[in-house]
């Protein structure tokens, strides 16, 4: 046999072999930075078990609940349809929101390997099966095929689309991972992690919303419309296969599956372009940090206030306030407290409102939430408050210092307190109640302003700039757990003569509670001021242990 005879016979083997041996290599790769992962820290191997337990509990119950469907007909149907859709989801948005979950999710570590785009995306596939995430959709997916599947029909099909479904799962969220591999590894994709919070905490509303409306509506049947259109939409469809095919719609299994199938594919097809085009595209990143930004040439040298400067007080207060607002659009995670506040304070008395459940007085979350934001106001400063320290050096400068930081959270507080006092009024048909809100209100921003004060200066720790999930330096939690519920008590506490005098007006004479908002207002503002004057003292005396406490992350 010739050489090109030898060559041309064994280079499909070679080639063969060299993907499997891909596969085989990344497989490895994964299971080795988890093991190695859960090396570093006992604490860390402690998180990994606890969250194996839980979830294999968890995923262990929601078989058992799907299989207890069994029988159910429709509303089994229904259900798992639903459930899968929303899993496929979860994917797909996994990435967005946990960047730093998984290390092989960012590929642009492997472009300086000779890899071609086909095999490693082989290789990668496989890798993503292992870990608790598809552990856990696996379960779900077993559980929902169960649940529906009937006839040698319907387990031939679910045989086909449990791992069809898993795969689409998974393709999915490394497709979106690789498309927005650039966005995940800057400050955005920082943003995005520390955003997380807010989508759970939505998440969380809306789901309790959908509960109690299909209660009232008398069970699944109302979900049975939305079930019907996801039942076509990938992953969903491989499972609605299973319910066509246990009825004995074979046609109409055959083409959901089909879908699957062909969504499936798509994925992978996008995947690997992502892949050929991080692969050889430059990175632009330092062609962008060289040209002069935009902004700068319209600013022009930089000097003199910007606009939301000039409306600000001159000296000291300026330059506070136009600090801590900076802070509130360009740290990441100063920005997610600040979103999930404005957010979840909004969210909690509109949903309870629209559900004719609630009171107009839940409105006093939204100053409760944003009023959290003056607590440990060092600490947003990390090591580098140094400089901030090297401008106190009496309790009159630190008392600027806070007095600044408080008003720039006001600015926005207080409004929106009002806006969101207004709207819960107008939904509930409550505009009587209103005064009574804005004074309430007033008065526990106020508290929360001054005993804020005090817990920065008192109880101030770290919080790490590296990790999305991570607000709290390693020893330092039960520091952060006792200020914040101190805080919260003693602001309740301190508000308690507004709140027990707009009670007593309410039950006497409702006509004349509008008389209790200049008093929440006045008291409002002199607890904050008894409060920042009080910690500016320590303050001016704690600077040390101030800056060693913030400078731990």
């Amino acid at each position: 046999m010739s050489v090109a005879d030898r060559r041309a016979g064994r280079a499909p083997a070679v080639r063969s072999a060299g993907a499997e041996g891909l596969v085989a290599v990344f497989a490895r790769l994964k299971v080795a930075l988890l093991r190695n992962g859960l090396r570093q820290s006992g604490g860390r191997l402690a998180a990994f078990v606890v969250s194996l337990v839980v979830v294999v509990l968890l995923a262990a119950g929601q078989v058992l609940g799907l299989v207890l469907l069994r029988g159910e007909g429709r509303d089994a149907a229904t259900l798992v349809v639903l459930l899968t859709g929303v899993l496929a989801l979860g994917w797909a948005v996994l990435p967005l929101f946990f960047p730093s979950g998984d290390e092989t999710l960012d590929p642009s570590r492997l472009v300086m390997l000779p890899l071609r785009p086909r095999p490693l995306v082989r290789a990668l596939l496989v890798a993503s099966l292992v870990g608790i995430g598809p552990l856990f959709a696996l379960c779900l997916l077993v559980g929902s095929v169960l649940a529906v599947a009937h006839g040698a029909a319907g387990v031939a099909v679910g045989v086909v689309a449990v791992p069809l479904a898993l795969l689409i799962c998974v393709a999915l969220a490394r497709s979106v991972a690789t498309a927005n591999v650039r966005l995940l590894t800057s400050r955005k994709g920082r943003d995005l992690a520390v955003l997380s919070g807010l989508v759970i905490a939505v998440g969380i509303q809306f789901v309790n919303f959908g509960a109690q409306r299909i209660g009232q509506a008398g069970g699944l049947s109302a979900l049975e419309p939305a079930a019907d259109v996801v039942r076509w939409l990938p992953a969903a469809s491989a499972i609605g296969a299973v319910d066509s095919a246990s009825v004995g719609a074979h046609g109409r299994a055959a083409l959901q599956l089909l879908v699957s199938a062909v969504a499936l594919g798509g994925l992978l097809w996008w995947w690997q372009a992502g892949l050929s085009k991080l692969m050889t595209a430059p990175d632009g990143s330092t062609i962008a940090a060289a040209e002069p930004s935009r902004s700068s040439r319209a600013k022009g040298d930089g000097s003199g206030p910007s606009r939301l400067g000039r409306l600000l007080p001159e000296g000291r207060t300026r330059t506070v306030m136009g600090r801590s607002l900076r802070y509130v659009l360009r740290d990441p995670k100063t920005k997610g407290a600040w979103i999930t506040s404005l957010a979840v304070g909004l969210i909690v008395p509109v949903i309870n409102a629209v559900q004719g459940a609630g009171s107009v007085y839940f409105a006093c979350f939204a100053p409760a939430l944003l009023g959290m934001q003056m607590f440990n106001q060092f600490g947003q400063d990390t090591s580098a408050f140094w400089m901030v320290a090297q401008t106190i050096s009496t309790p009159r400068d630190a008392y600027g210092e806070l007095r600044a930081r408080a008003l720039a959270l006001a600015v926005v507080t207080v409004p929106y307190t009002l806006l969101v006092g207004a709207l819960t009024a107008g939904l509930l048909d409550a505009w009587g109640s209103l005064t009574g809100v804005a004074a309430v209100s007033l008065a526990l921003l106020g508290g929360m302003l001054g005993t804020g004060a005090l817990a920065s200066a008192f109880f101030p720790y770290s919080i790490p700039q590296e990790g999305g999930f991570k607000n709290v330096a390693p020893g330092q939690g039960g520091l952060a757990m006792l200020s914040a519920l101190g805080g919260m008590v003693g602001s309740v506490v301190v508000a308690a003569p507004v709140i027990v005098l707009t009670v007593v007006v309410t039950v006497s004479d409702h006509g004349s509670l509008w008389l209790v908002v200049p008093v929440g207002a006045v008291y409002g503002v002199f607890v904050a001021w008894a409060g920042l004057r009080l910690a500016a003292a320590r303050t001016a005396v704690r600077l040390p242990e101030i800056l060693a406490a913030v400078g731990k992350g």
